[in-house]
């Protein structure tokens, strides 16, 4: 891509997603995603209806006055984006392909995050880890975030989302919240339990993007299908009812398949569909983490 046309694009997801951001989620993005602890700030006297196991004897003992500590939530997180480059992301039957919703998902997550001041990072994989953007803070590292997300190209096409979260509990040492984002089209059986070692180390939410083409087949006759990962082609007959009804259920136990993994992981996450308005999904998770 040309680097003016690029510039243009990069400003363009800029002003939408730094809008939003500031607009509607920085208070429930706040509100959903705790600091690390409660850190001690000041000693003050005691007042009326305090914790009395706040007391600081030491101080008290000194001015023969009962005093309390005072401690304060430490906001400040590191927050890292696992986002799939791999070769389903480039679908879509509607306004948007899936990495658009992709992009701007992670542009709006990481405005959000620099607003509560907290550190952002990405990971980029496909069957391999394509890119690690350390965490960092400030508006030249989010526009460089946005830059790869629009630019970026990968050198592998398949998805192996187990590789992505083990290299996450790897390379981040400290507790973060890792947002991972992909279609979770892969059936590698070892998913479940790397996203329950992870999330026992850090606090990891599931963006899961589809589209509701891929909900179902429509009765079009032969169709030539490719398969975006592997480039093998196949023709299938979407003329038959059957062929039809097996590709349903198909999508339905993979569907609940992820609902129950993600739920036995304790991993919060959200459906969003490419057609859909993803404010109202995300706002709706956010605000459903807030009440925990």
């Amino acid at each position: 891509m040309e680097t003016t046309d690029l510039l243009k694009k990069v400003r363009k997801i800029e002003i939408k997603t730094r809008g939003l951001s500031r607009n509607i989620f920085a208070g429930e993005y706040h509100s959903a995603f705790k600091g690390r602890g409660m850190a001690f700030s000041e000693v003050r006297e005691y007042q009326f209806g305090d914790d009395i196991r706040n007391i600081d004897w030491n101080v008290t003992a000194r001015y023969s006055h009962p005093y309390v500590k005072i401690f304060e939530e430490e906001r400040e997180l590191t927050v890292m984006l696992l986002i799939d480059v791999s070769g389903s992301r480039d679908f879509g039957s509607f306004e948007k392909f899936k990495k658009n919703v992709i992009t701007e998902l992670s542009a709006i997550l990481s405005f959000s995050a620099i607003q509560n001041n907290d550190k952002i990072g990405v990971i980029f994989f496909s069957n391999t880890i394509e890119k690690f953007i350390p965490p960092k803070k400030g508006k030249s590292h989010i526009l460089r975030i946005i830059r790869e997300l629009i630019d970026f190209e990968p050198e592998n096409s398949e998805t192996d989302i187990t590789g992505a979260i083990r290299y996450l509990t790897n390379a981040i040492k400290k507790r973060c919240t890792a947002f991972v984002i992909s279609d979770f089209i892969d059936d590698n059986p070892g998913l479940e339990q790397s996203l329950s070692i992870a999330n026992n180390k850090h606090d990891v939410v599931a963006l899961k993007i589809y589209d509701e083409r891929e909900t179902e087949l429509p009765p079009i006759g032969m169709v030539k299908f490719k398969d975006a990962e592997t480039g093998e082609y196949v023709w299938v007959d979407s003329s038959s009812r059957r062929t039809r009804q097996i590709y349903s259920k198909w999508w339905l136990d993979h569907a609940k398949k992820m609902d129950v993994m993600f739920k036995k992981c304790g991993v919060d996450y959200v459906s969003i569909n490419t057609r859909e308005d993803y404010v109202r999904s995300l706002m709706t998770l956010f605000k459903k983490r807030a009440l925990k």
